[in-house]
């Protein structure tokens, strides 16, 4: 077989991801077999491939891809999210472009141009997620507003409102002006921003005497009812049962008192505009005070807003500060720093805004999810537990979620009205039961379709991905079907720590709520990936390298591994391309690996060398601690570790050792007991680098052997902990120091390895002669020799206590050059022995600095006494 000596990524990862998918590696179905299920966190059907989606994403097939060589029923289903207001807005640019104006199509209208946009551009990131090797079961891809998932959402929603749980209500909410819809509370991000805090006089009415208020926002004073007081403060007492004159409107309103004005704020003095503020609202509502809108729904001002009307809410903040300021109202403006609420999706700044919404109560269906992640059995498991205390946080603070939005991408709200009143609707899965409902709440058979209306507000895109781990089986709708029974609760969930409550919390609440279980065991919470500098990747500060561009520079492989080597459980990544020039230089390692055993010839009739043997003993012992090492890690989800080990593993111990020992002389053959063991073991570390590397693992493990489908690399065998011979592994430990300490030497005086030496050691630490021929072979060396005395005129080195000596004519060293050379090293090791004693002599050091510490400074000493012993031995034979 012609093998070449360089590996093509592009040609393998495009040739065996193929023939996964031919060969239908990737599908689950039902059987007798134990499950390992995922569900991946939907991205936005908006999304391209990021560097976020890479590390998530390469967590989970690595997981998957370990679970189908454990001999699991691996099933990992992948699914796109509707995502609403992302959504929307894509839609409505486009539309825009080709002079569009979504006002002007009905909802039928603009939900065809949004499933054409859909359809036109929503696979894309799965499609990306195939060259990263994702082994998901495509045939099972789901989309969050599919008909089936659809109508589990809706039979959701009808259920809780049944229930009690959903209601509507009047309430002030998070308003989004660009995308035209509210926001639950956690989807507003606050910012700290510098603005100003202006200081506007209001008129008393029937005198000449004025009231000093300070705001945030002049522009909001056209909707002021109200000027609040605190009942305690002597300062105002006189103005009580007054009323004041809103500038520019010359509105009068009352001042009113109430404790809830915070008398060292500000003047002491509120303005109220409970239209839009939350607390001011509530002040509003305790003294009966008008309500005032003066916004439109996209922030400009309405016709509340004078000659302001139709401007935006920032400009109208410049130019009625100018205004009041000409006029005598501003009295000053200081420099303020406040939070600002701006939209997660939009970045906009959020507006309070009254308004009748959808609402699902949470206090008492949050109670299981939080016995879940908190209680003593831990039915669901967060690693790292840190983020233990955010979830303990937001689930004993949870507040009613506003479950609806003013979209029209998404799952209608099943309301339906029939009359004009707050109260004149029915909740049903269909037009036709809610018929039946509106006749029988109205005693009116004559009522038809035709005189219902559906309420037009979309359900916020949590409400369908709640339901996600559940809704992918199909067991909202049918839930005691064979795929919900068998694949539910899945098993691990990967995400991101910045969406612990707005999915992974309330799934886990669905969870409970809907089939009296965990929808997941553990839930693997990744960091977020940040620049060198820790600035967080984002296309605005141009940081974020081109995912795929990365895979055709390094492979697939090369930054799967690059990903994770620094990739600790809610720890943030520092991304680095170094890391993927890492990983690639492990596959190329590989490759190299497996070149050099395709150039060996093979003998059947030559004996095994007893190096070859006792390395091979060796390398199986190290690979049973490694493996046992690596399990240990993939329960803690340390899966950096998991690859650290491998890679060591691999690079080191395989390629670095193993190879070189057991490799034969230029031109011999290698014995056909070694070449069959050392194929044996290249292909069980085929089988742990494979979740990490899957292209370039398969690639040779189909080259060492003509495979068929049923034996492919990606359904083997995954390898079987036994017991490691921890003496033999402590063997060669020592053995690779004698090693290192024949190459030093060979190094420093110039001898090429095709010269022989002679090593006589003094064997002081009685140590096991199992690898003096492969101390032979890797020095070339003629001769090991034991031996009670030291050698004169000869270079030494010390392992632990035993001290090596390699004899050398006089002739091949340069003697002044050698006794300069030691006696500066001797020289300075003394005076480090000398700062070493000093420290342990002081008697508050031993005393005072931990067991641990003092050991390591005794080592020191031990050390260094030693070599000084072996540097005056050396300069002895010189002199």
């Amino acid at each position: 077989m012609n093998i070449p000596s360089k590996y093509n990524a592009q040609e393998a990862e495009s040739k065996w991801y193929d023939y996964w998918m031919k060969h239908n590696y990737f599908h689950s179905e039902v059987d007798d077999r134990e499950p390992y299920t995922i569900v991946i966190p939907p991205p936005n059907v908006t999304g391209v491939l990021h560097m976020g989606h890479m590390l998530n994403n390469t967590i989970q097939d690595v997981l998957i891809r370990r679970a189908r060589l454990q001999g699991k029923n691996a099933c990992w289903v992948p699914g796109t999210d509707h995502a609403s207001i992302a959504t929307e807005a894509k839609v409505v640019a486009k539309l825009k472009e080709q002079g569009i104006n979504k006002n002007d199509l009905t909802r039928e209208e603009f939900l065809k141009h949004a499933w054409e946009w859909k359809n036109e551009y929503g696979g894309i990131i799965l499609d990306q997620l195939k060259k990263l090797g994702a082994s998901c079961d495509w045939d099972r891809t789901a989309f969050t507003m599919d008909p089936a998932l659809s109508e589990s959402v809706i039979k959701v929603f009808v259920d809780l409102y049944n229930k009690g749980y959903i209601y509507r209500g009047y309430r002030m909410v998070n308003w989004d002006p660009e995308a035209k819809t509210t926001l639950s509370d956690e989807e507003v991000i606050y910012e700290e921003r510098q603005g100003n805090l202006y200081y506007l006089q209001y008129d008393i009415v029937g005198s000449d005497e004025k009231v000093t208020i300070a705001t945030t926002r002049p522009e909001t004073i056209l909707g002021d009812t109200a000027i609040c007081i605190n009942p305690n403060d002597e300062r105002f007492t006189h103005l009580k049962g007054k009323k004041a004159i809103v500038p520019l409107c010359n509105r009068e309103i009352p001042i009113i008192e109430d404790e809830y004005v915070d008398v060292e704020f500000g003047t002491g003095c509120l303005k109220v505009t409970p239209a839009h503020d939350e607390n001011d609202k509530v002040l509003g509502e305790k003294h009966n005070l008008e309500v005032i809108d003066i916004f439109n729904e996209n922030a400009t001002l309405n016709s509340f807003g004078l000659h302001y009307q139709g401007k935006d809410r920032f400009v109208v903040r410049k130019e009625i500060s100018k205004e009041l300021e000409e006029k005598g109202y501003l009295v000053k403006v200081e420099q303020h720093t406040n939070k600002v609420g701006t939209s997660e999706r939009t970045k906009a700044v959020i507006e309070p805004r009254l308004s009748d919404q959808w609402f699902l109560k949470m206090e008492d269906l949050v109670k299981p999810a939080l016995e879940a992640v908190l209680g003593e059995e831990r039915e669901v498991k967060l690693f790292p537990r840190k983020f233990e205390n955010t979830y303990r946080h937001w689930m004993e603070n949870i507040r009613d979620w506003n479950i609806s939005r003013q979209l029209w991408w998404g799952q209608q709200i099943p309301a339906y009205y029939y009359g004009d009143g707050k109260e004149d609707f029915v909740v049903a899965e269909t037009l036709e039961e809610a018929l039946v409902l509106a006749k029988a709440k109205t005693n009116n058979e004559g009522l038809t379709t035709n005189d219902l209306k559906q309420d037009p507000d979309a359900l916020d895109t949590w409400f369908s991905s709640w339901l996600w781990p559940m809704s992918v089986f199909d067991g909202i709708r049918n839930p005691e079907n064979e795929e919900i029974k068998y694949y539910y609760p899945t098993n691990d969930l990967v995400t991101g720590p910045d969406i612990l409550f707005f999915w992974v919390a309330r799934m886990i609440i669905a969870g409970y709520e809907y089939k009296d279980q965990r929808p997941f065991e553990n839930v693997y919470l990744t960091g977020l990936v940040r620049d060198k500098q820790r600035r967080k990747m984002s296309k605005s500060l141009g940081n974020s390298p081109d995912a795929l561009k990365l895979i055709e520079d390094y492979s697939a492989d090369g930054v799967r591994v690059g990903l994770l080597l620094s990739s600790a459980a809610g720890n943030d990544l520092l991304f680095d391309e170094a890391l993927c020039q890492q990983g690639k230089g492990l596959g190329n390692k590989v490759w190299s690996a497996f070149y050099l055993t395709t150039l060996w010839e093979v003998s059947e009739t030559i004996a095994q060398p007893s190096s070859s043997k006792i390395a091979l003993e060796w390398y199986k012992a190290k690979f049973q601690k490694t493996l046992v090492e690596i399990e240990d890690h993939y329960s803690k989800y340390r899966l950096s570790d998991v690859i650290m080990a491998i890679y060591k593993l691999i690079y080191d111990d395989f390629c670095g050792w193993l190879l070189e020992i057991v490799k034969p002389a230029y031109q011999q053959p290698i014995d056909a007991t070694t070449y069959k063991e050392v194929i044996a073991l290249f292909e069980n570390n085929l089988k742990i680098l494979h979740p990490f590397m899957p292209f370039i693992t398969e690639e040779i493990w189909q080259l060492i052997a003509t495979r068929t489908p049923e034996e492919a690399l990606i359904i083997a065998k995954y390898p079987e902990a036994t017991e490691s011979k921890e003496a033999l592994i402590s063997e060669f430990d020592f053995v690779s120091e004698v090693i290192s300490g024949i190459r030093t030497i060979r190094k420093d005086k110039n001898i090429p390895f095709k010269d022989t030496i002679d090593l006589i050691i003094t064997n002081n630490e009685q140590v096991s002669q199992n690898f003096d021929e492969v101390i032979q072979k890797l020095g070339n060396v003629a001769t090991v020799t034991y031996s009670d005395e030291k050698v004169d005129g000869a270079m030494s080195f010390r392992v632990k206590s035993n001290e090596y000596f390699v004899p050398i004519a006089a002739d091949t060293i340069n003697v002044e050059e050698e006794i300069k050379k030691l006696t500066e090293e001797l020289n300075y090791t003394e005076g480090f022995l000398k700062s070493v004693q000093k420290k342990l002599s002081n008697e508050r050091f031993v005393s005072g600095a931990p067991e641990q510490v003092v050991a390591v400074e005794k080592k020191k000493e031990a050390d260094a006494l030693a070599k000084i012993e072996t540097l005056k031995n050396s300069l002895a034979g010189l002199q």
